[in-house]
């Protein structure tokens, strides 16, 4: 009995230990008192755990950050995170002419990233070359061995299927539709990698590091070339049945309308994608602008320029109104290289939701643009390996299903 009871307390203490673990791994840096409510274990034996996990060098403190927290009672908070020793993550960041990497450490901070301009239409194995050699130049910039890395987060513009991990036919990539990208992935740099859609690892991104901290009902919204979306509900990204939940881009706007690259017809993008931007100012004006300058121009007042992203806002803000009243979200964050520039088309989207969404749902969304530019989808796939224990059982599941 006595060996029983002390195998039990054993068991328990290992089992607090890596709450306590997960939390921090999943916060990045907290203090004993958050930990304990995040955990319901009490303060001293929180305490008793950082201590020995102190002691092994799991973790640190973080005594540089004790200023940027709330104080209690007049007295700062003692900070902690994971140390070094207990591992590092790493972002594939793969867009329609770049490839972005970048490593952190399990206290979220970033330890190295390298970008690559690609051209485009690259084919997928001009990408994974160009991939493998940017994951080595990052891991010898941090300076860790490869056995610390727990494993690699890959990001692909379009839709991911969750069970076989194959791109999906409405991706911004044609020539990878169908690949197997992690399982190539891994083949090549010997790491485990999970592949996910581009907006999706945006919404976790911005849910980490930039402007969706706090929200536990988020909605982040990609305009670039396509137009996407990535749920976050309870803190946790929702994916749905297989994967492709947050396809806003490809809700009908016009059945009658432009015929989408996904073979449907007048699909949002069609509408709102900067491609479509692009192609309306130059057959009305005759000029060739880029998006980014056709954004400047809209927010400077150039009235062809407005009305376009003004137009492009409102189709975007029509959809994200049934957005808003299915799944009733506290904040939408717009990023990408069109809905965080624009602050034109950011107004009619929330012109158009505070006209065609249920009033409550209306009044409890906020709509703020993004705050990592073209860094959000490379930290998101970084934060794919820094959340909870939960994100990574669905990445061992999801692996031995395929």
């Amino acid at each position: 009995m006595g060996r029983e009871t002390s195998g039990s307390l054993l068991s328990l203490r290992e089992q607090n230990r890596h709450r306590v673990v997960e939390t921090l791994r999943e916060l990045g840096v907290a203090s004993r008192a958050e930990i304990a409510r995040r955990t319901g274990l009490s303060r001293s034996t929180v305490s008793s755990l950082v201590s020995e996990l102190q002691t092994e060098g799991t973790v640190v403190d973080n005594a540089a950050d004790a200023g940027d927290a709330p104080a209690q009672a007049g007295r700062p908070p003692q900070l902690i995170s994971l140390g070094r020793r207990a591992g590092a993550a790493i972002g594939i960041d793969f867009g329609k002419r770049h490839l972005a990497v970048a490593a952190a450490d399990l206290s979220h901070q970033i330890l190295a990233e390298e970008r690559k301009q690609l051209a485009e239409g690259y084919d997928a194995a001009t990408g994974f070359d160009a991939a493998q050699e940017l994951v080595a130049h990052v891991i010898d910039d941090t300076g860790l061995d490869r056995d610390a890395i727990l494993g690699v987060g890959l990001g692909l513009p379009g839709p991911i299927h969750r069970v076989t991990g194959q791109v999906g036919s409405a991706t911004i990539l044609p020539g990878w539709v169908g690949l197997a990208v992690a399982e190539e992935m891994e083949r090549r740099i010997g790491l485990a990698v999970h592949v996910d859609n581009d907006a999706n690892l945006g919404a976790l991104a911005e849910l980490y590091w930039g402007a969706g901290q706090g929200a536990g009902e988020l909605v982040y919204l990609k305009v670039a070339t396509g137009v996407g979306a990535g749920f976050v509900f309870g803190g946790r990204l929702f994916y749905g049945a297989g994967g492709t939940a947050g396809e806003i881009g490809h809700m009908t706007t016009d059945v009658s309308g432009p015929l989408c690259r996904c073979g449907n017809r007048g699909c949002l993008e069609t509408f709102a994608g900067a491609p479509a931007i692009v192609e309306l100012i130059r057959s009305s004006l005759g000029e060739e602008l880029a998006i980014t300058e056709i954004a400047e121009r809209a927010d400077a007042d150039d009235a062809s320029c407005r009305r376009a992203m003004a137009d492009a806002g409102r189709h975007i803000g029509n959809a994200l109104a049934d957005v808003c009243n299915l799944f009733n979200p506290e904040r939408v964050v717009v990023g990408g290289t069109v809905g965080q520039a624009c602050r034109t088309l950011r107004d009619a989207m929330g012109e158009a939701v505070r006209e065609r969404a249920i009033r409550s749902a209306a009044d409890d969304v906020e709509i703020v643009p993004g705050v990592l530019g073209e860094r959000a989808e490379v930290l998101g796939a970084v934060a794919l390996f820094l959340g909870s224990a939960e994100t990574r059982a669905h990445t061992s599941a999801d692996r031995g299903a395929a």
